[in-house]
């Protein structure tokens, strides 16, 4: 199991830093929210995404080629799927004291969000999985996360 200092910071200050910059582009910036991410950055999101990128890598270890290529990049968007984000907008909504806006929609939201970036999702997920080294996975996908929940964020306004 991995949870280490360096990935509770690294997802303290990316994931919080991604959100905050969605947060000031939509105007919804809030000390509870950043502090919120920052909780979450550094502890759901530095405790899960290792540990899902090694069972990655212990799941494809045996396949080679464009199988091997191919699976650790399915592997690592069935991940971040559409009930990962509506859970990233739910936290966004708990942290911002927006709980009238916690609903089903988050979910049909997060559908037409996930559908809209398969294919940049494929892209970052392929480079992430095939292209790092393992110890470098989580950085680059809290990097692209951070990214990702600008577009999260405005998906709501794009989607919602």
């Amino acid at each position: 199991m991995h949870y280490k200092k360096q990935n509770i910071l690294k997802g303290a200050i990316i994931y919080s830093a991604g959100d905050t910059i969605a947060a000031l582009l939509l105007d919804e910036f809030s000390v509870t929210r950043l502090l919120g991410m920052v909780l979450v950055g550094a502890t759901v999101y530095a405790f899960e995404i290792p540990n899902y990128f090694d069972w990655i890598v212990k799941k494809t270890q045996f396949l080679k080629g464009l199988k091997s290529t191919l699976a650790k990049t399915a592997l690592a968007i069935l991940y971040f799927n559409p009930l990962w984000i509506a859970r990233h907008l739910l936290f966004i909504k708990l942290f911002s004291g927006q709980f009238e806006a916690i609903g089903w929609n988050l979910l049909v939201i997060a559908f037409w969000s996930f559908l809209a970036n398969i294919f940049i999702s494929f892209i970052a997920n392929y480079i992430i999985q095939n292209r790092f080294k393992l110890k470098w996975r989580f950085l680059g996908s809290a990097i692209f996360s951070a990214l990702m929940a600008i577009y999260y964020a405005l998906s709501e306004t794009l989607f919602g």
